[in-house]
């Protein structure tokens, strides 16, 4: 990432929020606000769902996104503070996150693809609980897995849902991702597996007229999957920008930690 200048062209978005938008009004009246075409970067102003927007919504952009918190929920967010904004800035540490991609064939024969910073899920539709295969690199690992679900997660993302279904944190720089089953019937020991993030994971719907499935990238559903193909998208980055004494690194390890 190239060095940010002591005043550095930034460009303010918010979330809907009241909270939010009074917050960009004042800081854009106080460091200015430039149009996303000639920004250096962006401050984004919410919590982790807001975040997530931002990196899908610009990501083409490579723009570096420093987030202020002002959700709910703020692990991918710096603290809110009106001032020293251009300090920090120059200060920030940055971090390279790579998305996956799903590609999803649905029941009507069409296909969809999706990048996500976080997670990739299949959940059932319906009350009936999913039966999954579950393929690595073209190789069947589990014929039928019965579950609420299963997920793939980043490291960035696995302190989101798949530490809440008791998946694994990663490490930032692990090369790994989380592959995580959720509320798993059967086979009754398997608790999920890390996975080399090189690893193409096939997810296959079993019995889908009577057992259907969405697939799920970070907040975009495709209904009715009949498969589902996750892989790391080396092509594709965006950069993060942390305080140095909280950075990203140190907040996942933290979370092992977490009482």
């Amino acid at each position: 990432m190239p060095q940010l200048s002591d005043k550095p062209r930034i460009a303010f978005v918010a979330s809907p929020s009241l909270k939010a938008r009074e917050a960009a009004r004042a800081l854009s009246a106080r460091y200015g606000d430039a149009p996303l075409d000639e920004a250096d970067l962006i401050v984004a102003l919410g919590g982790d769902g807001f975040m997530l927007r931002t990196l899908h919504e610009h990501r083409d952009r490579g723009l570096p996104v420093y987030g202020m918190k002002l959700g709910r929920v703020g692990f991918l967010m710096n603290q809110f503070e009106a001032d020293s904004l251009e300090q920090r800035l120059a200060a920030a540490h940055p971090a390279v996150l790579h998305p996956l991609e799903m590609r999803v064939l649905r029941s009507d024969g069409s296909e969809t693809n999706a990048l996500a910073f976080n997670e990739i899920s299949l959940l059932r539709q319906t009350n009936q609980a999913a039966h999954i295969e579950v393929a690595l690199n073209g190789t069947v690992k589990l014929e039928n897995l019965i579950c609420d679900g299963v997920l793939v997660a980043t490291p960035a993302g696995s302190t989101a849902y798949n530490l809440s279904a008791y998946g694994p944190i990663l490490p930032l720089d692990a090369n790994v991702l989380a592959l995580t089953p959720i509320s798993p019937f059967r086979p009754r020991r398997w608790r999920g597996a890390l996975l080399p993030s090189s690893t193409e994971v096939r997810l296959r719907t079993l019995e889908p007229e009577h057992r259907p499935l969405s697939a799920t990238a970070d907040f975009i559903e495709v209904r009715h999957a009949l498969e589902v193909i996750v892989r790391e998208a080396r092509e594709h980055a965006v950069t993060l920008l942390f305080d140095p004494e909280h950075n990203l690194a140190q907040r996942i390890l933290d979370e092992q930690f977490a009482p």
